[in-house]
């Protein structure tokens, strides 16, 4: 039996892949969580032998729980779970320490798969995200300016061109809206772009949104 932790701020998310793997009898759920420290709760008593994990959560980002799993928890194998843009972040999440990328537009049996791939040691790769890892390892001179950009940043940039203000970017990353500022300022200078409609311009551009 594979043993598995959902950890998604979205408990209709939650139930929704809950449903899928359990569906699947060889995986059991045992533990579910809505954000990083609630995950630190449920990995001190659950079984858990693959972490599907939330990239956008309240609070601490989902790379910085990469990382810190990596140093608490290293022989759980973490699946990332996003509506985020894999040719954005797939590359980012497995440099971080996740061993497989998913996407919640995905059909079910992905996840599936994913959990069962990666449960016996192995990497989870769709044929893009694998195209893309490898062209980031081969040709790295050749990747965008906003491959620079940190996760927050990148988030930033996103929600921008998505329409999003600075106080809605806030409240939905749970910073404060000095701290968005910061954030678009540093893209700015990063991109070398003056204002929000070049940052949208941009992402246009590069496929972003």
């Amino acid at each position: 039996m594979i043993h598995v932790v959902l950890c998604d701020d979205h408990a209709l998310v939650r139930r929704g892949i809950r449903d899928t793997l359990e569906e699947a009898g060889d995986i059991e759920i045992t533990g579910e969580a809505g954000s990083y420290s609630e995950l630190r709760e449920v990995l001190r008593s659950a079984v858990c032998d693959v972490l599907l994990l939330d990239l956008n959560m309240p609070g601490r980002s989902g790379l910085e729980v990469l990382g810190a799993l990596r140093e608490t928890h290293p022989h759980i194998r973490a699946v990332v779970v996003s509506m985020n843009p894999a040719d954005q972040y797939a590359v980012r999440c497995l440099r971080a320490g996740a061993h497989g990328y998913a996407s919640k537009a995905a059909d079910p049996v992905v996840l599936i798969d994913a959990v069962r791939v990666v449960a016996q040691g192995r990497k989870y790769l769709t044929a893009d995200v694998a195209q893309m890892l490898a062209e980031s390892i081969s040709e790295p001179a050749r990747e965008a300016a906003h491959s620079a950009l940190s996760e927050r940043e990148l988030q930033t940039l996103l929600k921008i061109a998505s329409g999003r203000r600075l106080s809605e970017i806030a409240e939905e990353l749970m910073l404060s809206p000095k701290t968005v500022s910061v954030y678009r300022a540093r893209v700015l200078e990063k991109l070398k772009l003056s204002n929000n409609a070049e940052l949208t311009a941009y992402a246009i551009r590069n496929d972003l949104v």
